[in-house]
């Protein structure tokens, strides 16, 4: 399993830098206002929606949050057969009813996303989808996209491996 994503092998990618990420979480929650969609709950995908999500719900007055861990990137251009659900699962009873403002890093073939949108719209949700980036061969169009992209992106909380314990 990949810890990061190890992107020193592809050399024409989009890079996303700290202070980048903060004008367009900003920027995605302005069209996200302006659309008069007006969220209950933000839900993010984990682990690659996370800090979006977190971003989002600061910028969106949004108090409530949750995550679905899916696991499906496996390392560059590497992924398992099929998005896999992993626990923690979401909680259901929490959602029912409510609009849910569902957050990914990005719709690449966009099959984490169909899966997430298709698991909360059965739970009486009005569900809409939000992705700093959206590739031209997602199978789903997510409703809020601050970028579209067919380069790999190198995402600043992902572009390191894992901090390890300092030698002395």
């Amino acid at each position: 399993m990949a810890y990061f994503t190890d992107n020193s092998k592809v050399s024409d990618k989009e890079i996303l830098t700290w202070t980048t990420f903060g004008d367009a979480s900003r920027e995605l929650a302005q069209n996200i206002v302006d659309s008069d969609f007006t969220p209950d709950i933000v839900v993010a995908i984990a682990r690659g929606g996370l800090v979006l999500a977190g971003a989002l719900t600061y910028a969106l007055g949004v108090k409530l949050s949750d995550a679905v861990n899916i696991e499906f990137y496996t390392d560059v251009h590497q992924t398992l057969p099929d998005p896999v659900l992993l626990a923690p699962m979401l909680d259901i009873d929490s959602i029912k009813g409510k609009n849910v403002l569902l957050v990914d890093d990005v719709a690449d073939s966009g099959r984490t996303l169909k899966l997430t949108v298709e698991l909360l719209a059965q739970y009486d949700t009005n569900v809409r989808s939000a992705v700093l980036y959206t590739k031209p061969r997602t199978i789903i169009l997510p409703d809020y996209s601050w970028k579209d992209t067919d380069k790999w992106i190198s995402f600043p909380w992902s572009d390191q491996p894992p901090v390890t314990k300092s030698v002395l």
